[in-house]
This record gives structure tokens, sequence and C-alpha cells, in this order.
């Protein structure tokens, strides 16, 4: 059992939804792994979890670490019902499920860390754009919320991709997205990734799926299948070639179109063209989608393609802008919530271990949509820093730290049993003078 304080009731609430994931113990151990990695201001290691939850002399470091290489519990079980909870909690009956995929690479070193690697690592400030580390294929949720001006991606699935292995990260970005249409059967999904995401892999997704990426400037396009002629042979599979999308551009009709993209609404060109992109989804009829910010320029700015055939190219152009959601988690998940910070070098530890964390990031968000948000909380950080002058929003690193207040308020609550023994309240006092000593300095 957990020592009463640790895990807050409103945080227990949301991590309730998942309890069905774990047995008795291990949920345990879970919430209180959450609650450690959220009211962690330091290093997000598995012991640093155990020091954020409170619980360094009352538990065994070991039953932290089994709980990421030995328990019985399936992280992409975990990510669904993390998916069904945003669903039914956080987002309108029956909207449109807006799916985003990425990849990106938690730098890792040792020679016994499993995955890990010498590979792309598209945050490197190097000139190389490399990094060792393990790479993890990420598919989150897009999701607007009522206080955020902005679009928050929610990761609820991860999985370790390695070099030189058979399955390509496209292979594993769509095993996943099947597996999420699967268990929300019956709910359309738009799917959005970057230009590395194309190939054979996505020519099975579901029917109520549909896909959109960046056009890769060699991609070669064709004509639709002619019809039938009726004659012997096999049919044709595609027609005539159209060409690049430079070659697409130069011959397209622009026409003015009011696109609101990254919080901003601006006049784009867009030019559209229907046609099949043989090479990665075959004989499916895709649609191109090229955008010009200015109208006196020649060729393209964007290219999309998408198997989405109803939708407007305003609607696709801003459905694609949201992909840039999935890069500020990424970012925000690292440095304010430590994900990925983790030593672990087992197989298990490691798959499981940057899920955990990115789960966390949900987590939070979730609770503070759910149990945390108030109105006031941005005048209130803009009364303590009033140098924000056009902040509007609550930031993660806002939700994150009301979260970690209500985890302490949690942990001296005056109900609690017992008085404070002569110890604790000495440790406070040196706080205290601590506090003033640096004060006066």
């Amino acid at each position: 059992m957990l020592p009463d304080p640790t895990v807050p009731a409103s945080l227990l609430a949301v991590l309730t939804f998942l309890r069905g994931c774990f047995t008795t113990p291990t949920f345990a151990t879970f919430a209180a792994l959450v609650t450690g990695l959220i009211a962690q201001t330091g290093r997000g290691t598995v012991t640093g979890m155990l020091t954020g939850a409170g619980l360094t002399r009352t538990w065994s470091h070991d039953r932290a670490h089994a709980f990421f290489s030995r328990a019985s519990w399936n992280p992409d079980l975990l990510g669904i019902s993390l998916s069904h909870l945003i669903v039914r909690q956080l987002l309108p009956a029956d909207i449109v499920l807006t799916l985003a995929v990425d990849d990106t690479l938690f730098k890792r070193r040792g020679k016994k860390v499993f995955g890990a690697a010498w590979q792309h690592d598209g945050a490197a400030t190097g000139p190389y754009g490399v990094g060792r580390g393990t790479c993890f294929v990420v598919l989150g949720l897009v999701v607007d919320l009522p206080f955020l001006s902005r679009p928050v991606c929610l990761p609820v699935m991860a999985r370790l991709w390695r070099p030189g292995q058979e399955v390509s990260k496209v292979d594993i970005a769509a095993s996943m997205v099947r597996l999420l249409a699967a268990c929300h059967h019956g709910r359309r999904v738009h799917v959005v990734a970057d230009a590395v995401y194309h190939g054979k892999a996505l020519r099975d997704l579901p029917a109520t799926c549909t896909f959109t990426t960046r056009l890769p400037s060699s991609s070669v396009l064709f004509a639709l299948a002619p019809p039938r002629t009726g004659k012997r042979g096999r049919p044709a599979l595609k027609g005539t070639r159209l060409g690049t999308p430079a070659q697409l551009a130069a011959t397209a009709d622009f026409a003015p179109v009011r696109v609101t993209r990254y919080q901003r609404t601006d006049t784009v060109h867009l030019a559209e063209v229907t046609c099949l992109w043989y090479g990665s989804f075959h004989t499916r009829t895709v649609r191109v989608i090229l955008l010009r910010d200015d109208t006196t320029d020649t060729g393209y700015d964007l290219a999309l393609v998408t198997t989405d055939l109803t939708s407007s190219p305003a609607e696709l152009i801003t459905r694609y802008a949201t992909r840039w959601s999935i890069e500020v988690t990424f970012a925000e998940a690292r440095s304010i919530l430590g994900a990925g910070q983790a030593h672990n070098r087992t197989r298990t530890a490691v798959e499981r271990t940057v899920p955990f964390g990115l789960y966390c990031y949900t987590i939070t968000v979730a609770w503070y949509a759910l149990h945390g948000h108030h109105p006031g909380d941005v005048a209130e950080h803009r009364d303590r820093a009033p140098w924000y002058t056009t902040k509007t929003d609550p930031s993660l690193s806002d939700m994150a730290a009301k979260l970690r207040r209500v985890i302490i308020a949690a942990r001296f609550m005056p109900t609690r049993p017992g008085q404070p023994t002569e110890q604790e309240i000495r440790t406070v006092q040196q706080a205290w003078a601590a506090a003033s000593a640096d004060a006066a300095a």
C-alpha cells in the first residue's frame, strides 16, 4: 500500500482510469512513480522518481526498477487506455481524431544500453545532425483545449526503433495507427506526419483513416488510371506521368485562399491536383496540395499529399500545421518532466521508460484540464512575472508547477496523523535560514 499522502486525490482520480492495465500492487507502484516524475525537479531517473514521490526511506529502489524491467504491464495497452481517457473526457462526442506521428532521439551513453546507436538527431545543435541514443516513434492525439489557443499533442503510444532492423519507422507508425484505429472502432482518424513517413506500409491503413504528409521534392506523380478499353491484357494501373511537385507547380492554377495556421490567418495561394503517387500509395487516389506564400514567386513553398479526398485544401493546410505540436511535446517532455533521462539498460526497461515519461506528459495535461485549471492562473503568473506582457495561455510548466504544488500540499495536510518530528522542524528552520541568507546577499 502507498503511504496516504503520496498521490493527491485529484491525480489519483485521473490515474484510476488506467487501473485496468495493472495488477493492484503494480498500479500502486505506477501511481507513485508518476507522482515522483512529475514532482521531481532534478533528474528524471528511476531513483529520482522515488525521491520525487518521497518514498526513498519507505521503498527499496529495486521496486521502482522492477516496475520497468520485470513487472507485467504493456506500454501499448497503457497508451490505448490513455487515448480512451482523452477521447471520453477531453474531446466532444463523435469528433474526428487527429493523430501526429514523428520520431525523436533520447540521448544515452554506455555500451550496454539496449537499442542505443549513433543515428540522426533532429534536435542536434552541431553541424552533423547526429547523436547517440535510443530512437522512439511516437503517436500522439492532437487536441484543442478550451483554455489554450494552440493545439497540444498528447502522446498515447511510443515504440523503440533500432537502426539496421528489418522494421522501418514507417512500418512501426503504420502498426500503431492500425492498433489505435481498431481500439476506437468506427471513428474517423486523420494522421499527419513529416516527409519521412511514406511508403508501402501505409497502403493498408483502415478505410476510416486518412494520411497526410509532406511530399518529397523527388516524388514522381501520375495521372489516374485510364478507363478499361475492353481489350485483352492487363489494364493500366496508372495514367500519364505528371512529374515532380516542381513540374506540377509550373503548370498549376493557384488561387488565393485564407488559411489559419500557427495561430495566424493569412492569405496564401493554393493549387490542387488529384493523381496517383504510385511509388508509395500504389493505385490509391491521392490529392496533392501545393502552397505558394507569394503569388509573384514561381514554384511552391509547401507540397502536401493526402488520402483525404473530401476536406478542403485550407482545412488540410490547417490540419498539417498542427503536426508541429508534437515537436513542442518532445521539447517540453524532456526539459520539464525529464522524459528519457532514466539510466536503465535492459531491453524491457528501455522500451518502457521513455513511453512512461511521455505518458506522464499526457497525464499532467489531462489532470490540469479536469481538475487543475482556473481562469485566474495566467493572471496570477503575469502578476509574478509582469514582463510576460503577451502571455495568454497556461504553459506545460505552469500545469506541472500547479500539480507539484498539489502534490506537496497533499503531503503536509493538517489532517496528517501525528506531529512533525524534531528533525522535520529543524529541516524547515534550516531552509528558512538559508532562504533569508540568500535574500540578504
